[in-house]
């Protein structure tokens, strides 16, 4: 059996009195939140937001094993102390998170999932909440079996996109954050289209904000916020 995954993205802006800071306070700013945020789950990633969006600079993604009962609290804990201290500089936008599943969907894992303890992360990553309506989940299984496989043909079309489904039922606003890495934005959307012209699509209450965000190192951040 797959062990389940805690997987959590915060978004981050930069406030003013980060920015009217001098360059080397800056990054002696930035090189502190990220010591303390590194160590909070056992992996943890950095991404680049703006300009892509204005809401948000930074996004942090972290990924936990679960162990037993309490290590989502232990987790929730570890990371708001890592950044009680800096919350004037840094300051939390927006977090997105859930648990991963074997889907009812499809059998065994697919190559195209996203395996967040592989440190082989792609340029771009796509965060976005997704929420089906009503209707969808008074059909029968079979009904939405037909639906989803029609889905799961579309997305095979594009081998080099990797996916990682995320579950939140109760736990958050929507039911599920859906994770996308690729090296090839256009080719990206042309997938994003070509999945609205399905049946399921009908189905679909809400999948936005998207959050489209790129890897940078630590040390690229730290040259970018200089």
């Amino acid at each position: 059996m797959e062990k389940t995954v805690l997987g959590h993205f915060a978004l981050f802006r930069l406030s003013e009195a980060f920015w009217a800071l001098p360059a080397a306070q800056r990054r002696a700013q930035a090189s502190a939140w990220w010591e303390r945020l590194s160590g909070s789950a056992r992996q943890v990633y950095l991404y680049q937001v703006f300009p892509s969006r204005v809401e948000a600079d930074l996004l942090l993604w972290s990924a936990e094993p679960v162990e037993e009962q309490r290590t989502p609290a232990r987790f929730f804990e570890r990371f708001a102390r890592a950044i009680n201290d800096c919350r004037a500089l840094f300051q939390p936008v927006l977090t997105l998170w859930g648990f991963t599943r074997p889907s009812i969907y499809a059998a065994g894992r697919s190559p195209q999932e996203i395996d967040p303890f592989d440190e082989d992360r792609k340029p771009y990553l796509i965060v976005y909440p997704f929420a089906k309506t009503a209707e969808w989940y008074q059909m029968s299984k079979d009904a939405r079996q037909g639906m989803m496989n029609e889905h799961i043909r579309v997305g095979k079309q594009y081998p080099a996109i990797r996916q990682w489904l995320l579950y939140t039922f109760g736990l958050q606003d929507q039911e599920f954050v859906v994770v996308y890495e690729t090296d090839d934005l256009i080719l990206f959307s042309d997938l994003v289209q070509a999945l609205r012209s399905t049946e399921a699509r009908r189905y679909t209450l809400r999948d936005t904000p998207i959050f489209t965000a790129v890897h940078q190192t630590p040390e690229e951040i730290l040259t970018l916020l200089g």
